[in-house]
């Protein structure tokens, strides 16, 4: 191998060192310890992570318009068997969902108009947000059908401050605590007043509820309005109860369907390290997971694995 003379070798370097020097001006984020990794050591590192979805599963509530949904062993193209731990090392589930409007789900604006975005072309910014739980349980449980007024809203804002902009704003009543067995025709509604004042008057991300669907009204009249000019919503959300008022974040994913009218997500609540609910990173097997003493079997019975 032919070495570099010795002037050589110091240009090189020092076109190196120049290099270095431009790209640390440009991105310090990159040259140096991320702010944002010092905000996760400092507090999301200690937060508690509360989870807001249901497990879905075949056997879940799900609105009367659409099908049963069903799990099943995957199959080997090939030879026609089941994927099994013994034949193949692995085994792999297939499911037949009828609909991408069940459990906790995000809303795409297409679900009720076209030209508007698709489950896929909802904003990565979506990701992490402030959260706001607005709580009429009380109101629910004298009037199963009580819808949440703008005076619920201002009465949460006397007492908190206002709704930031490009929150998230969650319901809670309470309704997803008996769950599976739920109502899935008479239920807590948000009113179209409301979803107007929190749109038009706070400028919020979207809304989210525990119910299935928004309103009871015949023409879906919140729900219409929501989705019918650009904005996206939060339906079947659960554990709002472990949550405060105000303080927490939250984590939404969802996988990408092309053109999808909704999705199924998970809504997780980072909450502050103090609060009493929830596990923090490293509370629980996490790398590895959980080891459990009883195998995960598919139960023919259930229509899906379990360990029970």
């Amino acid at each position: 191998m032919r070495h570099l003379s010795t002037t050589t070798t110091t240009a090189v370097v020092a076109l190196i060192s120049a290099v270095l020097a431009t790209a640390k001006q440009a991105w310090p984020p990159l040259m140096e310890k991320s702010s944002l990794w010092s905000a996760y050591d400092s507090f999301l590192s200690k937060a508690k992570y509360i989870d807001l979805t249901h497990t879905i599963r075949p056997d879940m509530p799900i609105w009367r318009g659409f099908g049963n949904i069903s799990f099943s062993p995957a199959v080997n193209k090939d030879t026609g068997q089941a994927f099994a731990y013994a034949t193949d090392g692995f085994v792999a589930n297939a499911y037949k969902l009828t609909t991408d409007q069940m459990g906790a789900q995000l809303d795409a604006p297409a679900h009720f108009n076209a030209h508007y975005a698709a489950s896929d072309e909802i904003p990565s910014t979506f990701a992490l947000r402030k959260l706001c739980v607005i709580d009429v349980s009380a109101q629910a449980r004298k009037n199963a059908s009580y819808a949440v007024a703008v005076e619920d809203v201002l009465g949460w804002e006397a007492e908190h401050g206002r709704v930031p902009r490009g929150s998230v704003v969650f319901v809670r009543s309470d309704w997803s605590r008996t769950w599976p067995h739920v109502d899935t025709d008479v239920f807590p509604q948000v009113s179209l007043e409301v979803v107007q004042f929190l749109h038009l008057q706070r400028g919020i991300l979207f809304h989210g509820h525990e119910p299935l669907d928004t309103d009871m009204t015949p023409h879906f009249d919140a729900e219409a309005w929501i989705l019918g000019h650009g904005y996206a919503q939060a339906e079947g959300v659960m554990n709002l109860h472990l949550l405060p008022p105000k303080g927490c974040l939250l984590s939404t994913g969802f996988p990408k369907f092309k053109g999808g009218a909704g999705n199924y997500v998970r809504y997780v609540a980072v909450c502050p390290e103090d609060w009493p609910h929830g596990v923090a990173p490293g509370q629980a097997p996490e790398a590895p997971l959980q080891y459990f003493e009883k195998a995960i079997a598919w139960d023919a019975q259930k229509g899906y694995r379990s360990r029970n």
